[in-house]
């Protein structure tokens, strides 16, 4: 006796043979060859990465790098110049400048790790999505963005933190509110030249969702992108967080923070100018390193900026 034919047999071969056909997406190839030749041929790049090495081991070494404590001082060793026992002096308190300066480091690239990390997440999801759905979400999104954008980002920072309060996860929110809509505006522009592609076309005949294909076909032809704007973000980041310690708004005393430090020790500059010194020179190397290394990163990866925030 013959077996009944499946009347959804020819359907299924269909979307089969679809499947099979469907071309790959072509993710970017020899994206870590590209940058361990680009370190090695590039010494800007090599220095840059350099940099923010050693600032991430000094600061998961400090505890084992000073025997001062960063918070504890004593009066009687207050405004102290470089000596042998504080190789960079005492602020007003009586602390040792160069512990505080170990400790910042640690405030510093924690608080601009977590907050640029959230920050570019959700840049790319969004920029992503925006190039996925186009149409009126994609307008509206960019008109909201706009209007952020806009408003000066100091300005942004100092009304949240005004109304929401101090604390590290309040300045994590202020800084994903003042910089994502940098970060949709590049990965953005990335992923539009991706939607159009085949393989994107193929993914959206099969019935896949949008996350589905952002996850699968988009995020990983743009990831170069996306690596290089978390590194040029971070800097800006690292910069923002100081300068709202500075004014007061940042991380409360006695904190070790860099911006903190600035702003104590600055109406003493004249009697001890490496306390003020010190957290500026260790600012500006972290953000130099941080430029080095992206510049050198977007080199290597053939990204380039300008273009994909247009």
């Amino acid at each position: 006796m013959s077996s009944l034919e499946d009347p959804m047999s020819p359907l299924k071969a269909s979307a089969g043979a679809a499947r099979a056909a469907a071309p790959p997406a072509p993710v970017r190839s020899g994206v870590a060859a590209r940058t361990w030749r680009a370190v090695r041929s590039s010494r800007p790049t090599a220095i840059g990465l350099a940099i923010v090495a050693v600032h991430l081991v000094v600061a998961l070494l400090a505890p084992l790098l000073t025997p001062y404590h960063p918070t504890t001082g004593d009066a009687s060793h207050a405004l102290l110049g470089p000596g042998a026992d504080h190789w960079a002096g005492t602020d007003s308190y009586g602390r040792d400048v160069l512990t505080r300066v170990l400790y910042g480091g640690r405030y510093a690239l924690g608080v601009s790790v977590t907050a640029t990390v959230l920050t570019v997440a959700l840049g790319a999801v969004l920029g992503c999505a925006a190039a996925l759905r186009g149409g009126w979400l994609d307008d509206l999104l960019m008109r909201v963005l706009d209007a952020v954008l806009s408003i000066p980002a100091i300005l942004v920072l100092l009304v949240i933190v005004t109304a929401l309060g101090t604390g590290s996860s309040v300045i994590v929110l202020a800084i994903a509110v003042v910089c994502v809509p940098q970060v949709v505006r590049v990965v953005r522009g990335a992923a539009l030249a991706v939607v159009p592609q085949d393989y994107v076309t193929a993914a959206r005949a099969r019935g896949e969702s949008t996350w589905a294909i952002l996850r699968r076909e988009v995020l990983p032809n743009i990831t170069d992108v996306v690596c290089v704007e978390f590194a040029m973000r971070a800097s800006w980041v690292v910069l923002l967080i100081s300068s709202l310690s500075f004014l007061g708004f940042g991380a409360d005393p006695p904190t070790p923070d860099w911006g903190l430090m600035v702003s104590e020790n600055r109406t003493a500059i004249t009697v001890v100018p490496m306390a003020s010194l010190a957290p500026i020179i260790a600012l500006a190397t972290l953000v130099v390193g941080l430029n080095l290394a992206a510049d050198g990163l977007s080199k290597a990866w053939g990204v380039d900026r300008i273009r994909e925030g247009s």
